[in-house]
């Protein structure tokens, strides 16, 4: 499974509840298609949308489908009715432990927890909603997810996206260092600090569950909430960890999934003190290892500024 749990459900897409009736869901969808229609005001990304949303619930069967075998347990399976190993994952979202590695490349250093504070508050509020923090088979079946209200959906694709990107910098090699869920003073915590031979970056991870754009030096997007700046957030935590740590940042970074921006790598900001990209997920290695300057990036010096951060950074 690849979609994000932070992903517009097709009802909500349609504007129902999941257990609206099938001529509810039709005339939902017939009203929308005339509303998005780009030929009478809508736009064809909101007239998209629906129609994919359509085509995942407007049958009976459909339907059936999508929701999965809620029915035949109370939101959840265990893991050996899904099929799955003893060690392997019921869900696409469930924690991964490493695994072993055959070949004997050196992975990058890390130090901290992605996604951490992230999946303890998903599993106490997924447990809350259920019923008083009750016990789950298994909390990340993809039915209950997709069932939790959004604000929990998108704690658990924060967490996500979190593990992604160290995942991604994992893979570069011993020349590289990710700390992750950083301190940084009265701030809002990083998600990463990254030390490269082309620089040092502060980066965060977000899935907001759909397409977003820069307008004016921050980002925007159906999936954000009602205030959110995370452009701005960024940048604050970032001034905030140079002030204590005294190494300056090459360069600030927004990582989202691939089908959230238009363009790989996109400006937020430009500046001699403060340069902020937006980038693609898969695009990340490349830039860490100087895509944004190409060679005329300047190689840091790796040790010096590890042992510099060793001994300021402090961990959420």
């Amino acid at each position: 499974m690849t979609e994000s749990p932070a992903a517009a459900t097709p009802y909500e897409v349609l504007g129902v509840t999941a257990a609206a009736t099938q001529d509810e869901l039709r005339r939902a969808y017939r009203r929308l298609a005339r509303e998005t229609h780009p030929d009478l005001g809508g736009t064809p990304e909101r007239f998209r949308q629906v129609q994919l949303a359509w085509e995942r619930v407007g049958t009976p069967e459909d339907r059936a489908r999508y929701d999965g075998s809620r029915t035949s347990s109370s939101f959840g399976s265990s893991a050996g009715g899904s099929g799955a190993g003893a060690d392997e994952p019921s869900s696409a979202w469930a924690p991964r432990p490493p695994r072993r590695r055959a070949e004997s490349k050196p992975r990058a250093r890390a130090f901290g927890h992605p996604g951490g504070q992230e999946r303890v508050r998903y599993l106490e509020l997924i447990r809350e909603w259920v019923g008083l923090g009750d016990e789950i088979d298994d909390p990340y079946d993809p039915a209950l997810v997709r069932s939790a209200p959004p604000e929990i959906r998108r704690i658990l694709a924060k967490a996500v996206a979190e593990e992604s990107t160290a995942k991604a910098v994992l893979e570069l090699g011993i020349a590289y260092t990710i700390w992750s869920n950083v301190a940084a003073g009265r701030e809002p915590e990083l998600d990463h600090v990254v030390l490269a031979p082309s620089g040092l970056y502060a980066i965060d991870s977000e899935d907001w569950g759909s397409p977003v754009r820069l307008v004016k030096g921050e980002v925007e997007g159906d999936g954000l909430a009602p205030g959110e700046q995370p452009a701005r957030t960024l940048a604050r935590s970032a001034r905030a960890f140079q002030k204590s740590a005294g190494v300056p940042f090459t360069a600030q970074l927004l990582v989202v999934p691939d089908d959230a921006l238009e363009e790989a790598v996109e400006p937020v900001s430009r500046g001699r003190r403060n340069q902020a990209f937006a980038v693609r997920r898969s695009v990340l290695p490349h830039v860490l290892r100087g895509g944004l300057a190409g060679d005329a990036t300047a190689l840091v010096d790796v040790f010096e500024i590890r042992a510099r951060l060793q001994q300021t950074v402090r961990f959420v």
